[in-house]
C-alpha cells in the first residue's frame, strides 16, 4: 500500500466542513478505497473513525497498519470466498445481496466469536451495471426462518445506489422508493448517497452516507 505523504489537500477541513453541514444523525463514511495510508492517517487525525473499502485484500492491509478503534466498513460488492479475511474486524459489511452470502458471512463470524452486521443491498437504480435485490427478495431474506437462525448475523439496515445520472428528481425518486421500504421495516440504518448526490439522499432520509472526493479529493 502506497504510504506516501500527500501534498497539499485538507481533508481535516473537508471533514470539519461536512461535519457542520451534514445533520447529526447522519453518520459518515468516509469513502478511502484507493487512498494512502497517509491520507486515512491525517483523516484519523481530524477525528474520523468510520472508513470504506471495497476491496477485501486492501482493507486488510490498512487495518494491519492503522489503529484499532477506527470501523471498517465494506462497500464493494462481496465474493463469499473474501468474507473469512475480514471477518475478525468488518464493523458493517454494505451490500449483501444474498442469502448465500449471509451464510457465509455467519459462517465466518462464528469463527471468531462475533456477530457482524450487515446492510441488505436493494436495487433502485435502472442501471444493469449496479448490483442489489428486488425488494420483494430483501422482504422474503428479512421474515425467512433460516435469517432467524444466523445467530452471528445481523441485519440492522438497507443499503441503495440511485442512476448516475444528472436528472435529480429521477435520483429523489429512487432515494425515496428506498425510504418508503425502509419505512416498513425496524432497521434502523439507511446507507444511501454519495458525493455526487449526498445532498438529495439526505433529503430523502437517509442515515448513512458514503463519501469519497468530498473528503480525499478527486480519485484518479
Amino acid at each position: 500500500i502506497d504510504q506516501s505523504p500527500r501534498l497539499d489537500m485538507s481533508i481535516q477541513k473537508n471533514i470539519s466542513s461536512l461535519a457542520q453541514n451534514i445533520p447529526s444523525k447522519v453518520h459518515l463514511i468516509a469513502v478511502s478505497k484507493t487512498k494512502p495510508i497517509a491520507m486515512l492517517q491525517e483523516a484519523y487525525e481530524a477525528g474520523h473513525r468510520a472508513f470504506g473499502e471495497n476491496k477485501v485484500q486492501e482493507m486488510v492491509s490498512k487495518w494491519e497498519y492503522l489503529p484499532k478503534d477506527i470501523q471498517w466498513h465494506f462497500i464493494g460488492h462481496l465474493q463469499k470466498n473474501k468474507v473469512k479475511y475480514m471477518a475478525a474486524f468488518v464493523s458493517l459489511i454494505h451490500g449483501v445481496d444474498s442469502l448465500s452470502t449471509l451464510r457465509e458471512i455467519e459462517k465466518q463470524a462464528k469463527k471468531h466469536q462475533r456477530v457482524i452486521s450487515c446492510l441488505l443491498q436493494a436495487k433502485i437504480s435502472e442501471e444493469a451495471t449496479k448490483f442489489g435485490l428486488p425488494m420483494i427478495e430483501i422482504q422474503k431474506i428479512l421474515f425467512s426462518e433460516e435469517l432467524k437462525k444466523m445467530e452471528h448475523v445481523k441485519i440492522v439496515g438497507l443499503m441503495g445506489m440511485a442512476s448516475f445520472t444528472d436528472d435529480t428528481e429521477q435520483v429523489a425518486k429512487e432515494f425515496r422508493s428506498l425510504k418508503d421500504f425502509f419505512n416498513q421495516t425496524d432497521l434502523a440504518v439507511l446507507s444511501m448517497g454519495m458525493s455526487g448526490d449526498y445532498h438529495i439522499a439526505i433529503q430523502e432520509g437517509a442515515t448513512m452516507i458514503r463519501l469519497g472526493s468530498s473528503i480525499f479529493g478527486a480519485r484518479n
